[in-house]
């Protein structure tokens, strides 16, 4: 078992034949991902990367059954390619693009409301990686190898640097969900740890947060209340000043609750074992392992 992607999944580029777009289908396809075509309008007809080139998601999907997509769009027009990805049925619709206007998401957001058979990853992300089965996104695979435990992270480096803590400490990865640190996005950390939670083969979570907003709270008292499987937390930016944005979109504190300290707080009172440093997720994540098989 994994959770949104695995070797089954038949991904296409929306964004195809850019440069962004033909750099990392090209390493998703090296990885092994089923990239079975791409999107580009105006070029429909034609090939890239040996794969087929659509003028639509909508025709790329009927000539391949893709199942899910993942955008390499400018800002601009990246709401409308998650629009219409929706539109065509793609079930997962992966938004590696940053920058998206914010009115441009409100009104993509909306759109998938009454478009609930698709789930949107990102936008601002590194995408999802199943290890060793399908890698959609920017992610570098090699740092990624196969295990059960499951990384749902706003960060993109952070979600690596979590991915290698784990392997140094002799465990692997399920699948690594990167949901993106925009103030709008798809998939919340609360949804994102629940797909982990009910994942078979995922025994333990890492959750990897930053200060600003509240998801990280949400889904802390959801894993107080639901939760059947330990998790390992750590909030990013513990040194950070009230008001100033820090790297994300959506990292600003606005409140006391916003700040490092509040998050680490709360989620170590819903029995979520909170480390102070990146460097320390592997090792207590191993030996938080050992007293559940004890």
């Amino acid at each position: 078992m994994s959770v949104l992607v695995n070797k089954h999944s038949k991904v296409i580029v929306q964004g195809f034949t850019g440069t962004e777009g033909t750099f990392h289908a090209s390493q998703m396809i090296e990885y092994g991902t089923q990239v079975v075509g791409g999107v580009t309008p105006g070029k429909g007809g034609s090939k890239h990367l040996d794969r087929p080139v659509f003028n639509t998601v909508d025709d790329a999907v009927k000539a391949t059954g893709a199942n899910v997509s993942i955008i390499f769009v400018p800002p601009g027009f990246a709401a409308d390619a998650i629009m219409e990805a929706a539109e065509a049925g793609i079930e997962l619709i992966v938004c590696i693009t940053e920058g998206i206007p914010v009115q441009d998401m409100i009104r993509a957001k909306n759109f998938l409301v009454g478009h609930t058979s698709s789930r949107l990853i990102g936008p601002n992300c590194p995408g999802v990686i199943t290890a060793d089965e399908a890698k959609v996104g920017i992610m570098p695979g090699f740092i990624f190898k196969k295990g059960n435990i499951g990384i749902v992270s706003k960060s993109g480096t952070l979600t690596y640097e979590a991915a290698d803590q784990v392997v140094k400490a002799g465990l692997g990865v399920s699948t690594a969900i990167g949901i993106g640190g925009d103030p709008i996005i798809g998939t919340p950390t609360k949804e994102a740890v629940e797909l982990l939670m009910n994942d078979p083969e995922t025994v333990g979570i890492i959750m990897i947060g930053e200060i600003g907003g509240s998801m990280e709270a949400e889904a802390a008292l959801w894993i107080k209340e639901n939760g059947t499987k330990p998790v390992v937390g750590f909030i990013a930016g513990q040194t950070a000043p009230p008001g100033r944005r820090m790297g994300h979109a959506g990292a600003i504190i606005g409140g006391a609750d916003d700040t490092a300290a509040a998050k680490m707080k709360i989620m170590a009172e819903c029995g979520i074992h909170v480390v102070d440093s990146p460097a320390n997720i592997g090792q207590t994540m191993a030996s938080v392992l050992k007293g559940v098989k004890a």
